[in-house]
């Protein structure tokens, strides 16, 4: 099963962190190595330590720590990483060690080091190269049926493909875009130009329904995935459709799986048709 996190893992992964980090002056930051998917920011201590951050959160799959200096740090979690709050030693792979001057201290742990850092100016995030392409966020204003219906104009692609294409959905992954899939009964593989206007309505609904479900769980525990507070979200026994195969649909159809370009679908073909 994979383990990337998602916007819902994300955004429970910011909320734990911000009663720790937001409004506080850091003492110290310190990567304890110097690369993890790629370079650290050879200049990310001289930069974040001392000051405060002002806020933090989230674009797609990607975590926001805003400095009153006008830098963010941003973080991605990759297959494996997680952020521990006040951990009582240093562990192996805690690659991040950030300490306030109000004593508390957060670490970002990544053993198969799949995730990164990066330092980017906080009035041009717009412009960092992952950003500068992405499609509105899934629970933002600008993703409704009519900007939907528009991205879906003309197209071939599988409806799932396109809900996944970070450039007109941004943070949607596998799991989530399964399960809305479901709840809006709309087959994975159809092609997105054929779906009509008040399914593609209620399909914007359900991918807002899972993600808020999701976020309120704390997201779904995969293999190594765990909120900043160690608990493990539990969305997974919400699943209505992903990881169940051969299981009962509610509908009394049986979820199926396939794999399209390398990635597991799960759907009941009862009750996803149109």
């Amino acid at each position: 099963m994979p383990a990337m996190p998602e916007l819902p893992e994300v955004e429970t992964t910011v909320r734990g962190l911000a009663p720790v980090l937001a409004g506080q002056r850091l003492a110290t930051v310190e990567p304890r190595r110097a690369d993890l998917r790629k370079a650290i920011p050879v200049d990310l201590r001289q930069r974040m330590q001392g000051a405060i951050v002002t806020a933090l959160g989230r674009r797609a799959k990607y975590g926001l720590v805003e400095t009153d200096r006008g830098d963010t740090m941003i973080f991605h979690l990759g297959m494996s990483g997680r952020w521990r709050v006040d951990p009582d030693e240093l562990l192996a792979h805690d690659h991040l060690l950030v300490e306030t001057e109000a004593g508390r201290s957060v670490v970002l742990n990544d053993p198969r080091r799949f995730g990164f850092l990066d330092l980017w100016r906080t009035g041009d995030l717009d412009a960092y190269p992952p950003f500068a392409a992405m499609g509105p966020e899934p629970l933002g204003p600008d993703f409704d049926a009519r900007y939907l219906c528009a991205a879906f104009e003309g197209r071939a692609a599988p409806v799932k493909a396109l809900l996944l294409d970070q450039r007109i959905v941004a943070g949607l992954g596998n799991i989530y875009g399964c399960e809305a899939l479901h709840l809006a009964g709309v087959e994975p593989g159809r092609p997105g130009g054929r779906i009509g206007k008040a399914r593609i309505g209620r399909l914007v609904e359900a991918v807002r329904a899972v993600l808020l479900a999701a976020i309120e769980a704390g997201g779904s525990t995969l293999r190594d995935y765990a909120r900043p507070d160690g608990e493990l979200g539990y969305f997974s026994k919400q699943w209505r459709a992903y990881g169940r195969e051969d299981e009962p649909c509610g509908c009394g159809g049986t979820v199926r799986r396939r794999v399209d370009s390398g990635r597991s679908t799960f759907w009941c073909p009862a009750c996803q048709r149109g």
